[in-house]
């Protein structure tokens, strides 16, 4: 049985669940762009992590965990590389701060749960 999508869109999910479970320190080695929506490789990523954790949270016994080793940890850092599509941002946060994030233009993102 699926059960419905607990956000409503990538930005959502973003917004208000992965930049606050996922905190790092962004400024040196790692790189970060508030307006990642910007970025397709970013949007991409980012929609493969909320769509993997909307069908992993459902299972109760390894699926946090498998998402974060298989999913979060693999997509976060090629997005936070030096490297990566955010090489070039200034944006910078301190240990435990939520990732930088500006909201994006209303309707880009529509609500998959209508």
């Amino acid at each position: 049985m699926r059960h419905a999508p607990v956000s409503r869109s990538v930005n959502e999910f973003f917004r208000d669940y992965l930049r606050h479970v996922y905190k790092r320190r962004v400024g040196h080695s790692r790189c970060w762009n508030p307006e990642w929506w910007r970025v397709d490789e970013a949007v991409v990523r980012l929609e493969s992590l909320w769509r993997a954790w909307e069908f992993l949270r459902q299972d109760a016994s390894t699926g946090t965990s498998i998402w974060f080793r298989d999913h979060a940890d693999h997509h976060m850092n090629a997005l936070m590389d030096a490297d990566g599509p955010f090489g070039d941002s200034l944006a910078e946060t301190g240990w435990g701060d939520p990732l930088p994030h500006t909201e994006p233009p209303e309707g880009l993102f529509p609500d998959i749960r209508e």
